[in-house]
């Protein structure tokens, strides 16, 4: 349990929470929302004991293990797993003291491992640490690669990874899907229900939210506030006691005037003295319920196309990629019309931003032909088009270098519409936060009055006011939109069809965004289940390690033969009951005696632990995640 009693907590000068009493039962997830700056964040912090509260505290249970996310990642030599099993600090140790001790062949300690590694259930860790690599959309032949070899976005998945391998009674997770693509955003939703521990989640996802919160923690005013269910429920909730403070207010107030009424007829006359001066105590006494301040509504606006011809783009037999070895895509048949509002599906790396390049023109095409109307105007969101905003300039810069000709008053209004008024429009982007950012660069976008969207991510700085008001303009945009995003409730408003791009094929998928969790669920998995089989085909039936010459991807889909299932769990089974039989031969006592057998076991066990871990691989690839 997790109580929180007379709490109030400070940033510098400002006060983020006051008089907050509060208490979180063991098994709670609570998802905690509110504006940015509220103090979720800070909230985090204390609860970890980083931030010292200005009043009343904080209380946990005393031997309560706590896990979160690291922010940063350094740049380790380490196998991405390892950094992963690392997590669980306790049997990393002890799988540590394990190879110490077979390197200098000291079997007793190595016994003695061994007997620690049967009671921590050591010997499925690096298992375990496969599976959520696995889940998280990590290939098992990138298991392997220093944590080094990774970018940014895939080093925050391993931090992730890492925190769920943690043995933990309370887990704290700020913003965990942002680096996430749309499958592992569906896995990482099964994993948090059924983990057995206290959840924290700040997220600005309201299907994640709704998916995975048992209660939401609201931070506003100063104030926090428990409301049971998911984000609908909270905004369910709050919109009702909100009507009922207003109605309250309102009775109060005409309660108010009708003895301030009364006081001042009669407070003169003598007769009517005593109960006039009892109606002042009553109205003195009286608790002041506060009106209700409505949240400003965020609107934003895409203005009409300058022009909208009907067919605005179109790919033909195109194979893209970075070079004739690096082909993501190939066969790509794709075109798009004026109306259409397209969502991109599938995993990180199958090529959803290559497909967007593609489309843009950012990226020629390998083979094949693109073909664009001579008056499409693309409006193109990038990953990196928030950090691609000049340093040093201001909103109104950024419009003048768009458009030298533009008058100075004209861009002022329009950046008033987007939130940046009066003096905000001269502000330089240096001190503005990455929602802010991602604002002002919608905001050019918008500017140029574009017939197609190409947005890919244009979710990840903004919080959920801004993403309600982005999906409410692009449900009004008319012209053609294609969207990548992990933001469900944000792609379910706006698209209307969807293609998945996996496997370097780019395909309709028929259906919408709840048949395509199901469809995740019911596949080898969220790579494809021609992928899958290929990799499990390679681990039964090894091939000599040639280079092979680079091929392009197959358009046809390859079905898993369901008989591999069953053999590739017999094959798991089989070696664990080899491997444990050998755990056991080398914690006897008895053969600690005879050095030349406890190094042949020892190496016998290293051979089956890796043919083990492979097959739990394959095992794991076919069962429905």
């Amino acid at each position: 349990m997790i109580s929180l009693r007379n709490f109030a907590l400070r940033r510098g000068e400002r006060l983020l929470l006051s008089n907050v009493d509060l208490t979180l039962h063991a098994g709670y997830r609570v998802g905690v929302v509110g504006r940015n700056g509220a103090g979720k964040s800070s909230l985090f912090a204390a609860v970890r004991g980083e931030l010292e509260a200005d009043k009343g505290d904080v209380s946990l249970p005393g031997k309560i293990r706590i896990a979160d996310v690291a922010q940063e990642t350094p740049a380790l030599p380490d196998r991405a797993i390892d950094y992963v099993l690392g997590g669980d600090d306790v049997v990393a140790a002890v799988l540590a003291e394990e190879a110490a001790a077979t390197a200098r062949e000291d079997w007793e300690a190595v016994a003695d491992a061994h007997q620690k590694m049967a009671e921590l259930g050591a010997y499925d860790a690096e298992a375990r640490a496969g599976k959520l690599l696995h889940g998280l959309g990590f290939p098992a032949d990138t298991h392997s690669r220093p944590v080094a070899a990774f970018s940014g976005g895939w080093r925050a998945r391993l931090n992730l990874a890492r925190a769920l391998m943690m043995p933990s009674d309370l887990l704290l997770l700020d913003e965990p899907t942002n680096h996430l693509d749309l499958d592992a955003v569906y896995w990482l939703e099964q994993w948090l229900l059924k983990y057995p521990g206290t959840l924290l989640l700040i997220s600005h996802d309201r299907e994640f939210l709704d998916n995975v919160a048992t209660h939401t923690l609201h931070l506003h005013g100063g104030t926090a506030k428990l409301y049971p269910g998911g984000y609908t429920d909270f905004e369910r909730q709050r919109a009702e006691h909100l009507r009922q403070q207003q109605i309250a207010h309102d009775k109060e107030q005409a309660e108010r005037a009708h003895l301030q009424s009364f006081i001042d007829r009669f407070k003169a006359q003598a007769s009517k003295a005593t109960q006039a001066q009892s109606r002042i105590k009553r109205l003195a006494k009286m608790s002041g319920t506060e009106a209700v301040r409505a949240e400003r509504e965020f609107r934003i606006e895409f203005s009409p196309p300058a022009k909208l011809p009907f067919s605005l783009i179109r790919l033909n037999d195109a194979t893209a990629g970075y070079g004739a070895d690096a082909v993501i895509l190939d066969n790509v048949g794709f075109g798009l019309e004026a109306g259409q509002r397209v969502g991109l599906l599938g995993p990180n790396g199958a090529g959803k931003t290559t497909l967007v390049k593609s489309l843009v023109g950012e990226l020629p095409l390998l083979a094949g032909e693109r073909m664009a109307h001579p008056d499409l105007q693309i409006g193109y969101f990038a990953q990196h088009t928030v950090e691609s905003l000049r340093e040093g300039a201001t909103p109104m810069d950024h419009f003048r270098d768009l458009d030298p000709n533009g008058v100075n008053q004209s861009f002022r209004d329009f950046l008033g519409k987007w939130n940046f008024p009066g003096d905000r429009a001269f502000e330089p982007v240096d001190g503005f936060s990455g929602g802010e950012r991602a604002r002002l660069a919608l905001s050019l976008i918008a500017w140029q009055q574009p017939n197609v969207l190409l947005l890919d991510e244009p979710t990840n700085h903004l919080d959920l006011e801004m993403r309600e008001a982005l999906a409410e303009a692009l449900a009004l945009f008319e012209g053609a939109i294609v969207m990548v995003s992990h933001d469900r409730h944000l792609i379910g408003l706006v698209c209307d069809t969807f293609w998945r791009v996996a496997d370097g094929v780019v395909e309709p998928f028929d259906g919408d965004l709840d048949e395509y969790a199901q469809w995740l669920r019911t596949r080898a998995s969220a790579q494809g289940a021609r992928s899958k089989a290929d990799r499990v085909e390679k681990i039964e039936a090894p091939v000599p390690a040639a280079p092979a010459a680079p091929t392009k991807p197959a358009t046809a889909k390859k079905p898993v033969n369901p008989h591999k299932l069953e053999a590739a769990e017999k094959k798991v089974e089989q070696l664990g009951a080899a491997l444990a039989d050998i755990d056991g031969q080398l914690a006897d006592p008895a053969n600690y005696a005879d050095a030349a057998k406890m190094t042949r076991l020892g190496g016998e066990r290293d051979v089956l632990a890796q043919q083990l871990e492979q097959a739990e691989v394959a095992w794991m690839e076919l069962l429905d995640d």
